[in-house]
């Protein structure tokens, strides 16, 4: 076998071999892996393996599969190795160290080879550890030094590197969260890695803390002589390593071993001077191990204090912070000290958390808490240093412990809101918000719009989490907050006006805080309008009242103030993307302050208009315009002087122009064109701005005839772009170029029709439609003719609804004479899940005009039902099938529901569909009796109580009166809501379940609305009998049927559903 593996590797890992050859190659090397117990001897000599000269024989990629094979073999192991190959195992590799590493080179020649068996020995070490090989660490232990060499000869390098690595492998195996986050959770596998901590606590953890700080304290003291005698190169690049990698190892054994092995009076000099070394991976190493100290879990809070008072680490953290941050004051800091600035900042994080814990916690004693606090306090203008630095991966490392201090002030303040802030507090408070200001600026040399995504995105997490900070601030002490945020913005947006240049990312963070205002004062009770003037008493409290009012003579609130402020700063002008995209971000946001201070609508108008808004070459930011300048425009249309809209239009025309991209050749099909979200480019955010075109036209309404005019000026290009691709389309049908100019034209006329208002439902006596609604009638016509021509086109289809769905509604009745055919153009073909999307058209349609559409849901309802019916009735094949049957269902309920829950409800038993109205009941009642799909089985009932409410209520008593519908209560409905809950796959504890035996009360409560005594004598006097019921709860049962409102009655019959069954 030793052949075939060197031969299947000397395959697998030659590129010129032929491809098939290879995987065979990989296949069979995959399979002694595979077989590692039966292979691993083979592997092992593989990997020991000496020539002549005593050299390895095998290359390196022999020899690590090899390891590979052993560790697939001590991986597999739940119990301890055989003794035949324990043994076979520790001699072979007890002889391989002595050979390697005291005698030897260590693997010079292949250096990872040095990791990959440190690896495998730790493999070694957790199968057999303490029962096998209970003296692991003390034979490495002998090794570290010659054993005829003086207690004070030098250390083995090579060993003690070993010695390193393996106990790092170990504590990663054994103790590492983040590694045994990332496995499949093993039970046996965490009951070995606790029986090995405990084990080595009892037996060698002194051994092993010794060895390491010993290895430390040498590497250091022959580092400080190198450095003396100004060595440097490879020998002096060896120690650091070696110190490198003792304190990493010190580390990864701080977490599980006792603490009194770790911080000894020889440790915390060691490291301390460590945290000053002019190596940065030591001074790194330094700052980790003693967070790990600082994070050791102690089960005594006063043995965690005590911890942190030996440690003394406040004043080390401020001496070292001062010294980083002005050793290079007015320098560019290098990575080196920009890294050990973080590690200061994560350490000064780490200390200050577990000093929050222990000062908040209050079971903890009252002597314990107080000195925590303190501590913690003067931790804090460290803390504050760190958060204000200029490099943000710094500034960040603090963020969890500004989060915690913050935390337990916002805590205190809910705990005793009336409790004043104290001066240091405040002063604290004030330096921190002064600082999370500062910090949510850009910085001068970044370019938002032209920068790595990554690195916008982390600044803008930062500033989010800046965020919660200013609202942590401002919970605690709202005036300080206020005053800070309009105080900057206020200073910059002033200076603007004034004519004073200011940096770009001063100006940005202005408009940003204007942004932010009205956040921050969310907690304020005045909403729209009145959060921008300051209304007296009788227009606040009286809605009247406020329509009467003028709101320009009203004084500005701040947050008013500040939006004038930032109006008529011309900040809007200032030449930077970002100021101006922040600009039109916070006027769109707040369209309510137009509303008080009209003379700010025509200027910001004006911007977006120009090139720093919708005209920008940016096309990444001309989308986002697009929507904003629709936000806009909704907000204040009702306040655009009519004047202003012809114009206005005149400068958006050259942006209506659709331009469709061809797709790529490659592409298999046009309707792989709806799953891309960004085929469509801009076009999707174009929308925006054809519904905003509808929306400035809706108010020409006192001059009709201009307004149509006007209209048809944009929809003609429209409809004759949409006459074009049909044309085009009919000379090359297999063009897709053509069927997208068809679909972006006919949503772009529904989209100008969405802007106008809903036609009114139902129509009133004597309306006359307007001028313009001839308009969106000639546009329903030519987007019938573009169907026909084009209804293979799934995008054709969805197009369609979408804009007749639009037109429909703001033209009302003028158009419910295209629904046949539409609906008959859109049927002859589609896929399954537009079906879906159908009823939901169908149902917008019914919201919409009500009974304007009587006639077409009379002549639609049967075929629609059997279709549907026959549809669902189709054997389920796979998870995407299952899905489809479910949204249908719940559509086509759902439209049914609609039907039923205004005046359309007679077309269930009009004479058309009369015939079909035992079928409908037979599937809403299937439905209602399947508990595999409790969402559609809820609005089943619902459709139920509404039926009965309906049809059930006799004629006299102002329903319907469905012959024969009461005996349908009686013998089915009523059984079926006892039955349903009754069930063995009904569990209440299921939230969707639990809302179908709600609306099962609904339902019942329905029965005696319609049929008043008459169903509480059934209930009474045959059903609940029939069930077993006790009479004096079946008497109860129907008194609160009777007595109780439906909210209330809900409640009880979830309280009688449980008791019958826990006395069944």
């Amino acid at each position: 076998m030793d052949q075939q593996i060197l031969s299947a590797i000397s395959i697998a890992s030659d590129p010129r071999q032929e491809y098939t050859l290879q995987g065979q190659a990989i296949e069979f090397l995959q399979s002694v892996r595979e077989r590692a117990p039966e292979t691993w001897q083979v592997a092992l000599r593989l990997f020991l393996e000496t020539d002549s000269n005593g050299g390895r024989l095998h290359s390196p990629q022999v020899r690590v599969f090899a390891l590979q094979v052993i560790d697939d073999l001590l991986e597999k192991q739940s119990e301890s190795l055989d003794s035949a190959s324990f043994a076979a195992l520790e001699q072979a590799f007890v002889e391989y160290i002595q050979s390697e590493y005291i005698f030897g080179a260590a693997e010079a020649s292949g250096p990872f080879i040095r990791n990959k068996f440190s690896h495998t020995l730790a493999l070694l070490f957790l199968c057999t550890y303490p029962e096998q090989w209970p003296t692991f660490f003390t034979s490495i232990f002998s090794l570290l030094r010659s054993p005829d060499a003086a207690s004070i000869a030098p250390l083995n390098p090579h060993i003690s590197t070993l010695f390193l690595r393996l106990l790092i492998e170990i504590s990663g195996e054994v103790n590492d969260q983040t590694l045994k986050a990332a496995r499949t959770f093993d039970a046996a596998r965490h009951a070995r890695d606790a029986k090995v901590r405990d084990e080595v606590r009892s037996r060698d953890a002194a051994g092993m803390s010794e060895a390491v700080l010993a290895i430390i304290a040498e590497g250091e003291e022959r580092l400080a002589g190198l450095r003396s005698q100004g060595g440097g190169g490879p020998e002096i690049e060896k120690v650091q390593e070696a110190v490198e990698y003792g304190v990493k190892a010190f580390a990864g054994i701080v977490p599980w071993v006792d603490i009194n092995l770790t911080v000894t009076p020889h440790t915390l000099p060691l490291l301390f001077r460590l945290l000053s070394d002019p190596d940065i991976q030591i001074r790194l190493s330094a700052t980790h191990v003693i967070l790990r100290i600082v994070q050791k879990g102690l089960k005594e809070p006063s043995d965690k204090l005590n911890l942190i008072r030996v440690l003394s680490l406040g004043e080390v953290l401020e001496s070292l912070e001062e010294k980083t941050r002005s050793k290079t004051a007015g320098e560019e800091m290098s990575d080196d000290e920009v890294s050990y600035r973080e590690g200061l900042g994560k350490l000064t994080s780490g200390l200050g958390q577990e000093l929050a814990k222990l000062s908040e916690d209050m079971s903890i004693a009252a002597e314990i808490r107080g000195p925590s606090e303190q501590l913690l306090d003067q931790l804090l203008p460290v803390m504050l240093r760190f958060l204000a630095d200029d490099y943000d991966e710094t500034s960040t490392t603090v963020f969890p412990l500004v989060s915690a201090v913050l935390g337990i002030h916002k805590r205190a303040k809910k705990n005793s809101p009336q409790m004043l802030v104290t001066e240091p507090k405040r002063a604290f408070l004030s330096s921190t918000l002064e600082i999370v200001l500062q910090k949510m600026k850009w910085d001068a040399d970044d370019d938002p719009y032209d920068m790595d995504d990554d690195e916008k995105a982390a600044f803008e997490t930062m500033r989010k989490d800046l965020r919660s900070f200013l609202d942590a601030i401002l919970y605690v002490d709202t005036e300080l907050t206020i005053g800070a945020v309009r105080q900057v913005a206020m200073n910059a947006l002033n200076a603007l006006k004034s004519g004073t240049q200011i940096k770009w990312e001063d100006a940005e963070l202005a408009v940003y805080l204007v942004y932010l205002f009205g956040e921050l004062q969310k907690s304020s009770k005045e909403k729209g309008r009145l959060a921008f003037i300051q209304a007296p008493p009788d227009v606040r409290e009286n809605k009247e009242r406020r329509k009467e009012v003028d709101y320009s003579l009203m004084p500005l609130t701040l947050q008013g103030e500040l939006m004038l402020a930032l109006v008529q700063s011309g900040v809007s002008t200032y030449p930077n993307l970002a100021v101006t995209a922040q600009f039109f971000e916070t006027v769109a946001r707040y369209g309510d302050f137009f509303k008080v201070r009209k003379e700010c609508i025509v200027p910001v108008l004006t911007d977006f208009l120009d090139v720093r808004g919708i005209h920008t070459p940016k096309t990444e930011l001309r989308g986002r315009y697009f929507y904003l300048f629709h936000r806009f425009i909704k907000d204040v249309r009702q306040e655009i002087p009519s004047e202003h809209v012809p114009p206005l239009l005149d400068t958006i025309r050259d942006l209506l122009l659709i331009e469709v991209e061809a797709p790529e050749d490659d592409r298999p099909d046009i309707d792989s064109l709806e799953d891309d979200p960004n085929v469509f480019g801009i076009f999707d955010s174009q929308l925006y701005l054809f519904e905003s075109v509808g929306t400035l036209l809706s108010l020409l309404g006192p001059t009709p005839t201009d307004q149509a005019v006007l209209l048809g000026t944009v929809t003609t290009p429209l409809l004759t772009g949409l006459s074009q691709a049909i044309q085009a389309h009919m000379n090359a049908p297999q063009a897709l170029l053509h069927v997208l100019q068809a679909h972006h034209h006919i949503r772009a006329l529904g989209s100008i029709s969405k802007g106008f208002p809903d036609a009114p439902v139902p129509t009133p006596p004597g309306y006359v439609p307007a001028p313009w609604v001839a308009v969106f009638k000639q546009a329903a016509e030519a987007i019938l003719v573009c169907l026909e021509a084009m209804n293979s086109q799934r995008l054709v289809r969805d197009a369609t609804r979408f804009a007749f769905g639009r037109i429909i509604a703001s033209t009302g009745a003028a158009t419910t004479q295209y629904i046949p055919t539409l609906m008959g153009r859109l049927l002859s073909q589609f896929e399954p899940p537009e079906l879906v999307e159908f009823i939901m058209f169908l149902g917008l349609v019914v919201h919409k005009l009500q009974t304007e559409v009587f006639d077409v849901i009379d002549e639609l309802l049967t075929p629609l039902n059997n279709h549907i019916s026959t549809i669902l009735a189709q054997p389920i094949d796979g998870t995407d099938a299952k899905q489809m049957h479910l949204s249908t269902k719940k559509a086509y309920l759902e439209f049914l529901g609609s039907i039923m829950s205004g005046p359309l409800f007679t077309v269930f038993i009009s004479e058309r569909n009369n015939s079909q109205f035992v079928n409908l009941m037979e599937s809403i009642i299937s439905v209602a009796s399947d508990p595999s799909d409790p969402v559609s089985e809820k609005v089943a009932f619902t459709l139920l109580a509404r039926c009965t409410a309906h049809f059930g209520t006799p004629a006299s008593a102002g329903g319907s009166g469905v012959p024969g519908f009461e005996r349908l209560i009686y013998e089915r409905l009523i059984p079926l809501a006892f039955d349903v809950p009754a069930s063995p796959n009904f569990n209440i504890k299921d939230g969707q379940t639990l809302s179908v035996l709600v609306e099962i009360g609904v339902f019942l409560k329905a029965t005696h609305k319609a049929r008043s005594q008459e169903v509480l004598d059934f209930l009474v006097n045959v059903f609940l009998p029939s069930k077993n019921c006790p009479p004096e709860m079946a008497n109860d049962f129907v008194a609160k049927l009777r007595d109780l409102d439906t909210k209330g009655f809900k409640k009880y019959w979830a309280d009688f559903f449980r008791a019958s069954q826990a006395s069944s």
